[in-house]
């Protein structure tokens, strides 16, 4: 199988172009094993650009762990591969699990549309919303030493959120209008070094709670930027902007 590896500011994924529907059956064990750093290629997640009647394009992204959900940063990567597909040119409309997105790409830097979130839930002190994954927000100190694999870990396998699973974002303020953050992620179940859903999830209690229209926002993979329009406890045209580079591409054997 012929495939491609992208990051988004760290966050990294195996590329597949299916717009053919060669790659339809592919399976959850062929997909852990893609996405396996021993014995794979090694990445957070899959995916594959489908054909998509109405569309530029469908992203199909798979969690390492074979599970599907919609990903900031992977979604990022697939318009930056799409557009070396040459599928569109300058702005795209692409259909993702959590429903159509609008995107732009300029000299490698990606500006994704990201679904409205109609609330932000209250959790004690802390926060909880879907950006097109559900994400568990928490404020701390010291975040670059921070235990984020056992603290993430315990939050997400919690009573609340065990079964149906959780992304946990600790957010630490660095200036009156940039954060840092570090998640901990379902499906890969350890902290990536960037999470775009949940860059977004962090980046709208900061402004909700600044009274801000755009927030910068430090991962440990690289710097990415959040806009968004409040209404209340809503918000929406909401956008999350930054790079996604194509790192090499290559042929792997499924057997």
């Amino acid at each position: 199988m012929d495939f491609y590896k992208y990051q988004g500011t760290g966050n990294d994924f195996v590329m597949i172009d299916n717009r053919s529907g060669e790659w339809d059956d592919l399976s959850i064990a062929h997909i852990q094993k893609l996405c396996d750093r021993r014995f794979g290629i090694g990445a957070d997640g899959l995916i594959k650009i489908n054909a998509a009647e109405g569309f530029d394009f469908e992203v199909d992204y798979y969690n390492s762990d074979g599970s599907k959900s919609f990903c900031g940063n992977g979604a990022r990567c697939s318009v930056a591969f799409a557009f070396f597909l040459d599928i569109f040119e300058g702005k795209c409309k692409f259909i993702a699990i959590d429903g159509a997105h609008d995107a732009e790409i300029h000299n490698g830097i990606v500006k994704l549309k990201m679904s409205d979130v109609p609330a932000i839930i209250k959790d004690g002190e802390d926060t909880v919303m879907n950006t097109g994954s559900p994400h568990y927000v928490k404020y701390v100190e010291d975040i670059l030493n921070y235990k984020v694999f056992a603290e993430g870990s315990s939050i997400r396998n919690s009573e609340n959120y065990k079964k149906e699973g959780i992304n946990v974002n600790f957010v630490e303020k660095v200036s009156e209008d940039e954060i840092f953050v570090r998640t901990y992620e379902r499906g890969v179940e350890d902290e990536t070094y960037s999470c775009g859903t949940g860059v977004t999830a962090a980046a709208l209690t900061f402004l909700q709670n600044n009274n801000l229209i755009s927030v910068k926002v430090k991962t440990l993979g690289g710097d990415l930027e959040v806009h968004a329009e409040k209404n209340g406890d809503s918000f929406q045209n909401i956008w999350l902007e930054g790079p996604a580079k194509q790192v090499f591409k290559g042929k792997v054997d499924l057997l």
